[in-house]
């Protein structure tokens, strides 16, 4: 998925302002402007949309787990180059210490039966016979769970 669209559905689900995805950025050591955060909350379409990068992305995802798990001592990660749904997804269990279970709960609201070995799969090292690259659409669907889990519709 690209990483704009994730960084506008964490935004939703979580209804983060502006001032608190500042904040956000922050807690990863990173400075940002409301109007760098306003172009990379665009549609696609809109001519002051900018993508945001991997590595500020995941800077962001660095920010989230810090806030909802709290910073750790010692120095920050550093923010990966290259992210993919795999890391993307990793990174968001860890922000809101999610278990299997409750992974699976999320894809269940949203509608998709999956087993706890699907899960595991994707978070397997990359090296692994049983590793499973993380599709769009799986990612889609979780995000979605957390927003029905997070943001029920009235």
């Amino acid at each position: 998925m690209k990483n704009n669209v994730v960084l506008r559905q964490l935004r939703y689900i979580f209804d983060f302002s502006d001032d608190q995805m500042i904040e956000i950025f922050a807690q990863a050591d990173v400075i940002v402007t409301r109007a760098q955060i306003s172009d990379w909350l665009k549609k696609e379409d809109h001519e002051e949309y900018q993508v945001i990068s991997d590595s500020t992305f995941s800077s962001f995802l660095n920010g989230f787990i810090n806030l909802k798990r709290g910073k750790r001592e010692g120095p920050q990660p550093a923010p990966e180059d290259r992210l993919n749904n795999n890391i993307i997804f990793r990174k968001i269990k860890i922000a809101l210490n999610y278990k299997d279970t409750d992974i699976l709960e999320a894809f269940d609201l949203a509608g998709l039966n999956v087993s706890k070995h699907e899960v595991s799969a994707i978070f397997r090292n990359p090296n692994q016979n049983q590793y499973r690259p993380c599709k769009d659409q799986f990612l889609r669907n979780f995000l979605y769970g957390l927003q029905l889990k997070y943001r029920p519709k009235n």
